[in-house]
């Protein structure tokens, strides 16, 4: 018997591909010749074809994302090579737009653009049945209620072991111009009792980890309300559930539910992007900055939800310094994470109108990230490429409680900005800094480059070794007791620390802009 492979390759082990589990719970009759494989990044192109050659396979299916296109591309090609007979099918947001500018598009045989979940099983049957079906294949308009629920199909490993993705809806309403969710006409939602039916039988099943995909969990009030109450009554479980808000948007009947979640059980995910209007208007962005600054402060004094947010540079029109002023707004309303991204140009959004105007330069693979824009240069833009990694590193990891809010003081991105050129000057790295030798990177720049007072730095460093558990003491302590005069800022001299001098010219521009 003929069969048929559907395949993705995930970033990491831990996401289960909600899309994958779509197709295959509507695989109809064919279902029972369907196998499901995941596969990831780190595994090697010829290993993940020994595994889906097997002797019976007639057609694989893949799931193509930005992430995985290039090992996909990989792979099919190894695949073609191997067994020219084989038919691939690929879909999935990377290959829905501007396909015909992609190697991956020239070696398959058939495209499915769009929404595949029931277009995909046509298409094998067409396949199957010795027909001739058109090599792209448009979705078809979907009623999203006569979908199979794909929740059945979370094995019970996925359910012990990895994140599990659901969807109450489907879709934005929203017009933002770097996402690709613009392209929707509106947001659907899914019938709710059923969709509480189905979350009903996974919490049975042992699941504790949900992450709603919902592009807009909030966008209507009653709904969100029945989910979050659902999930509340459950809660004694030990919950951890991850929405998406739209910022400017918390209605009356969230602000009386949200209080009730313990800690360490809801977390959620709130794209700010710019908080510069004239940018936000420039990319189709409606957000109200007065009700979007209360709303983040009224979740961090009111809840216990871990807050994560997303500011990108690189807008068109965007500077640096005026990112600069909407990263120090949002780091003053205290959300536990800023995600600092960088604009990519995602294939088939509506940022590129702005490339000419802006002289919006863009790597030409993937992640398809800014290289230059008319507002900033490639130097800026690599300097914020640093900044975003090292603030992962500083201060979204939560390493820093003590150390952090010392280092940033009133002028939370100058002052980082000034560590990021620094730590790069002196180690040239951005990856693969070993968390005891952040401690004494950290201390030499506050020490010497900005020149605070050593025992405020040293108490706040140590109290932050403590908090990670750190065996030992901090290496700045052992340089310490091997100089009996423990005078730290004599030991080291600012010339004998690279990028010293770096930071402090980058500190004297920035105060004198001010």
């Amino acid at each position: 018997m003929q069969r048929i492979t559907l395949c993705t390759i995930n970033a990491r082990y831990i996401h289960a591909s909600l899309g994958l589990r779509y197709l295959f719970a509507n695989m109809g009759d064919l279902q029972h010749r369907t196998t499901l494989r995941e596969f990831t990044l780190e595994q090697r192109a010829e290993d993940i074809v020994e595994q889906l050659l097997t002797p019976d396979v007639r057609i694989i299916g893949f799931g193509v994302y930005i992430w995985n296109v290039e090992l996909t591309t990989e792979v099919i090609r190894l695949l073609k090579i191997v067994n020219p007979a084989l038919t691939l099918i690929i879909g999935g947001p990377e290959v829905s737009y501007e396909l015909d500018e992609q190697p991956i598009g020239h070696l398959v045989d058939h495209v499915v653009s769009g929404a595949a979940d029931i277009r995909f099983a046509e298409l094998c049957s067409d396949i199957l049945n010795e027909q001739q079906p058109a090599r792209h294949a448009s979705s078809l308009p979907l009623d999203m209620d006569s979908l199979v629920s794909p929740y059945p199909f979370y094995s019970d490993e996925d359910i012990a072991h990895r994140v599990v993705y659901v969807e109450a809806s489907r879709g934005c309403p929203f017009k933002c111009e770097f996402c690709l969710s613009s392209l929707d006409k509106t947001a659907v939602a899914f019938d709710l009792p059923a969709f509480l039916k189905q979350m009903q039988l996974l919490i049975d099943r042992g699941a504790r980890q949900f992450k709603f995909v919902d592009r807009t969990f909030n966008l209507k009030a009653d709904t969100s309300r029945q989910i979050l109450e659902f999930f509340l009554s459950h809660i004694d479980k030990g919950l951890f559930l991850h929405f998406e808000l739209i910022p400017d948007r918390l209605p009356d009947v969230l602000l009386d539910l949200l209080p009730q979640f313990p800690p360490n059980s809801l977390q959620f995910e709130i794209g700010i992007q710019s908080f510069n209007p004239e940018v936000q208007k420039r990319i189709s962005r409606r957000q109200q900055h007065d009700k979007t600054c209360h709303n983040l402060k009224w979740l961090r004094e009111h809840t216990t939800a871990h807050i994560h947010t997303d500011l990108i540079f690189g807008l068109p029109g965007e500077t640096l310094d005026s990112f600069g002023e909407g990263f120090d707004l949002l780091y003053s309303l205290g959300p536990q994470e800023i995600q600092v991204g960088i604009l990519k140009r995602l294939r088939g959004t509506p940022i590129a109108r702005h490339t000419q105007e802006f002289d919006m330069r863009y790597m030409s693979t993937p992640p398809y990230r800014i290289l230059a824009h008319r507002d900033a240069d490639f130097a800026t833009v690599q300097r914020m490429v640093r900044f975003a990694r090292y603030w992962d590193l500083i201060g979204n990891s939560g390493r820093f409680p003590n150390a952090l809010p010392l280092l940033l003081g009133e002028q939370p991105f100058n002052r980082f900005m000034a560590l990021s050129d620094w730590l790069f000057a002196t180690t040239t790295q951005t990856h693969r800094i070993a968390l005891p030798r952040l401690f004494d990177l950290l201390h030499d720049f506050m020490c010497v480059a900005l020149k605070m007072t050593v025992i405020n730095v040293e108490s706040a460093l140590s109290d932050d070794h403590s908090h990670n558990r750190l065996k030992g003491l901090p290496g700045f302590t052992k340089r310490k007791h091997a100089h009996p005069s423990g005078d730290t800022n004599d030991t080291l001299a600012a010339g004998q620390l690279p990028g010293v001098a770096l930071a402090q010219r980058q500190q004297r521009h920035e105060s004198s802009k001010r």
